[in-house]
């Protein structure tokens, strides 16, 4: 009897172990715009092409094919060689204001419209905050609830 519920115990964890993760990943478009088809191919019908350094939420990995999801919520397929790791975020709030410090009091640094590409500095949000940087050098934190891909 001890046998066999070492068996189930060392059965039950293998598959724990082993299944998916389900923590969002996301990733960035490279430095070359990045051509969206509707199938993990390039005989696909291309849907878009998406700008360099777009965030995408990587849905699922098959073969040198990335299923994407951007923004909007639609769902592609793009050559995993097109995507990097470094991180970036896409303001969804129409004003949205970048603090000097991960706290609503503090002094606005700069303020980004809808849509504004910001790079992420530092992924480990801080109270509903994460760090970000514009592409003239300005940096500082912005509410997570204002952006999408972090």
């Amino acid at each position: 009897m001890k046998f066999s519920s070492l068996i189930l115990s060392a059965l039950v964890l293998g598959s724990a172990a082993a299944a998916p993760a389900y923590a969002l990943d996301f990733k960035s478009v490279g430095a070359a715009p990045a051509i969206l088809y509707d199938a993990p191919s390039e005989k696909g019908r291309r849907v878009s092409i998406a700008p360099r350094g777009m965030p995408v939420e990587v849905v699922l990995t098959y073969g040198d094919w990335s299923k994407v999801r951007d923004a909007t919520g639609a769902l592609s397929w793009a050559q995993s060689k097109a995507l990097v790791a470094k991180r970036n975020v896409i303001v969804s709030a129409a004003n949205a204001k970048i603090h000097a410090a991960a706290d609503e009091a503090s002094a606005t640094v700069f303020s980004a419209d809808k849509n504004v590409l910001l790079e992420l500095t530092d992924p480990t949000p801080v109270s509903g905050w994460i760090k970000v940087k514009h592409r003239d050098g300005q940096n500082g934190f912005i509410k997570t609830s204002e952006v999408w891909g972090d």
